[in-house]
């Protein structure tokens, strides 16, 4: 099935609201608006386009750190499954665009954040206790410990000097 993904930059437009799904997982909703900004020469003035509107719907873990997280007016990035829906009410008809978000975060430009990791539990901590940091390493790179052996890399110097610098990378990269 072939299923249709979009990246959108907006703000909150609602209260987020958070509910229960019928399987007792957390589902997070709320409105996202956003407007196309253009820069008129003849007025030298930037323009808003028309408004878009989607009901956003976050599960699960990823929904109640959205709902610890989002306020109303919070310019927000997004990344979601989208689905157009066409709905009646009595005489009225209408068509809404919905996404499932994967991700989330806030729009930088706009202002800072702190992030705040959370402990992990369950499925999530099963698969970071699958890897395991290599005994012989100094570098503390992770090492698969499921499955065929992987071989730790050699650690890579990178040139970090700034842009305009004479100094030359000398790392052999293997890619």
């Amino acid at each position: 099935m072939n299923q249709t993904h979009i990246c959108l930059v907006g703000n909150v437009a609602t209260v987020p609201e958070r509910h229960q799904s019928g399987g007792g997982d957390s589902v997070v909703r709320f409105r996202v608006a956003s407007s196309p900004r253009r820069f008129d020469r003849d007025s030298g003035r930037w323009q808003d386009g028309p408004t878009s509107w989607y009901s956003v719907s976050v599960f699960r873990t990823l929904g109640d750190h959205a709902f610890e997280s989002l306020n109303k007016g919070d310019r927000v990035v997004l990344s979601g499954r989208l689905r157009i829906r066409n709905w009646q009410a009595g005489e009225k008809r209408g068509t809404d665009a919905e996404i499932d978000v994967e991700a989330l975060g806030h729009d930088l430009m706009w202002g800072t954040t702190t992030f705040e990791p959370r402990p992990r539990t369950g499925a999530e901590q099963r698969r970071e206790d699958e890897w395991t940091h290599s005994p012989n390493s100094s570098s503390g790179s992770p090492v698969e410990s499921v499955g065929s052996p992987v071989e730790a890399a050699p650690a890579l110097e990178w040139d970090t000097s700034p842009l305009g610098s004479t100094t030359v990378a000398t790392a052999d990269v293997p890619f």
